[in-house]
């Protein structure tokens, strides 16, 4: 099997992943806002997303001949390492609940800022657990003030999410008294909304300007977006988004000390003789239970949704087409990215690969280019912004830096 070596190589599968866990939110978050189901397309997401643990497994994992230290993928398949199998099981179960959770949280409280939140959980958490796990290979001096400046950006995130609400209120609180926001200067008219359905999503989505379409960042688009997505949140509460955000943080923080303990036994669980999983051994039973969670959650909440998301069946799911491609698309997305994580965790530690959980670099570009994320905002959100890029920027180099090589 192909096995990550050096220090250079695991910073390459660090930086693929980072973009990769970084790009797949907003592929999801993108059909939320076209009216598709969460339900249809968590449930397309979770098919691709197993499928890259197959991929990898059958290619990384079987190149060159495996040794009785080092097995190939396939020969640990029938070998008595259930221990190390149940630790990858559990990381995938909390993977999968945290992914399907932050899937609502998104419609809630913003891309950006789900995945600011979230993030700094996982690293406070998970960083010092996997730290611990690794035996302190990676450097303590760097590591933990990088981890610091993830709690300013969380505190920054926070502030811009504060900001940018106040910024939308303002906007839709003037827009009955006068709406000048690039569009018709009159009302909200029945008229208005049919000509609004009759534009193309993803025109709606790109911005373009036309006498009949939103411009970023105005009450119209606020409002027209509202009509269309499929989770609606005018009039609730942001409690309820911040809550399901902090939840899959603590998920999120969990997974990665899991499949650590998969592929490094520090408890000790393996039978003498045994050897360790390999990284795509594990991530192929992590990659399975995850799916079987998604699966077994999603085909619930067909029938019986939640939080205000519409209700529908599998008959419907299987006949809507509607947006699926990208769904895929953002299931191997998800999945090669964990795998590069793993892969770089593996060869230079998982505290350092934790620099990963610096995805909402990615996700914020994806917002703003995508969404129209703090456009039309005030000078005070600009600048938390850019304060909280910063910091992410900050925090991923030194958690880089903090790198250290497994013996």
């Amino acid at each position: 099997m192909y096995v990550v070596e050096s220090k250079g190589g695991a910073i390459v599968c660090m930086l693929l992943s980072l973009f990769f866990l970084g790009t797949w939110p907003a592929l999801l978050t993108l059909l939320e806002r076209r009216g598709r189901y969460p339900q249809h397309t968590y449930l397309d997401y979770t098919f691709t997303n197993l499928l890259a643990a197959v991929i990898i497994a059958f290619t990384f994992g079987e190149i060159g001949t495996g040794t009785l230290e080092k097995p190939n993928f396939l020969p640990q398949l029938s070998q008595d390492n259930w221990p190390s199998v149940v630790f990858a099981m559990v990381g995938g179960v909390v993977l999968s609940i945290g992914n399907l959770t932050t899937q609502y949280a998104w419609a809630f409280v913003g891309l950006s800022v789900t995945e600011v939140v979230s993030s700094s959980i996982t690293v406070v958490i998970g960083t010092t657990l996997n730290y611990y796990l690794d035996d302190k290979i990676n450097k303590a001096e760097i590591l933990f003030p990088g981890v610091g400046c993830f709690l300013i950006a969380v505190c920054l995130g926070s502030a811009v999410h504060a900001s940018n609400a106040a910024d939308n209120k303002a906007k839709l609180d003037s827009y009955s008294n006068d709406p000048k926001d690039g569009i018709r200067a009159k009302a909200i008219t029945d008229s208005d909304q049919a000509n609004t359905k009759r534009v193309g999503a993803n025109d709606v989505e790109k911005g373009v300007a036309s006498t009949e379409k939103a411009k970023f960042g105005t009450a119209l688009f606020l409002i027209d977006l509202e009509k269309r997505r499929a989770i609606k949140i005018f009039g609730k509460s942001t409690f309820i988004g911040l809550s399901l955000t902090f939840f899959a943080g603590v998920c999120f923080s969990l997974f990665s000390p899991a499949f650590n303990l998969a592929t490094n036994d520090q408890w000790h669980t393996l039978k003498a003789g045994v050897p360790h999983l390999s990284v795509y051994t594990a991530f192929f039973y992590f990659s399975i239970s995850c799916f079987v969670i998604a699966m077994i959650l999603n085909i619930i909440f067909l029938y019986h949704p939640v939080l205000n998301a519409p209700k529908s069946s599998l008959k419907a799911y299987l006949n809507d087409w509607n947006g699926r491609g990208w769904a895929l698309l953002a299931g191997l997305l998800c999945g090669f990215g964990n795998g590069l994580q793993f892969m770089g965790g593996q060869a230079a530690g998982y505290a350092a690969a934790d620099a990963v959980q610096a995805l909402p670099l990615v996700s914020t570009f994806w917002g703003v280019i995508l969404f129209g994320e703090y456009r039309r905002s005030s000078r005070k959100t600009y600048t938390l912004l850019i304060g909280m890029l910063f910091m992410f920027v900050v925090a991923v180099g030194i958690l880089m830096a903090s790198s250290g090589h497994r013996k």
